[in-house]
């Protein structure tokens, strides 16, 4: 099997879907105009989807109180200080500092600014391509 999507249920997925795609990269697949406005956003590779999306009868998590380790999004990155500069600028907040694993890999979390938390990662050997 392959994975098609990971979704959040969030209180303003088109302003949510704006941010990603203009700050993240992120493609629109398919969108809704319409409650509850569900947005299917890919990364560059197409392969990778997101959807976000509004269902108030339906629970949702307190993503800004989630903490990073139990959930996030990761995105790579090839400059992890000017990217977190960039998003910081665009309303995201760091959480804790640019970290390195013994293997080299570097990695940080933000959380955008509905709350939810990004990973911002770059790996000495890349995982994806």
């Amino acid at each position: 099997m392959k994975l098609e999507h990971v979704a959040l249920n969030v209180d303003d997925p088109v302003a949510m879907g704006r941010w990603y795609v203009e700050h993240l990269g992120l493609k629109v697949k398919r969108r809704m105009v319409e409650q509850p406005y569900a947005h299917f956003l890919a990364d560059d590779s197409g392969s990778v989807m997101i959807e976000i999306y509004s269902n108030r009868e339906q629970p949702s998590l307190d993503h800004a109180q989630t903490a990073p380790a139990a959930l996030h999004l990761a995105f790579v990155s090839q400059d992890m200080e000017i990217d977190v500069r960039r998003l910081e600028r665009a309303g995201a907040t760091m959480v804790g500092q640019i970290d390195t694993a013994p293997n080299g890999d570097q990695f940080v979390f933000l959380r955008d600014p509905w709350g939810v938390c990004l990973q911002l990662v770059k790996r000495t050997t890349p995982m994806i391509s």
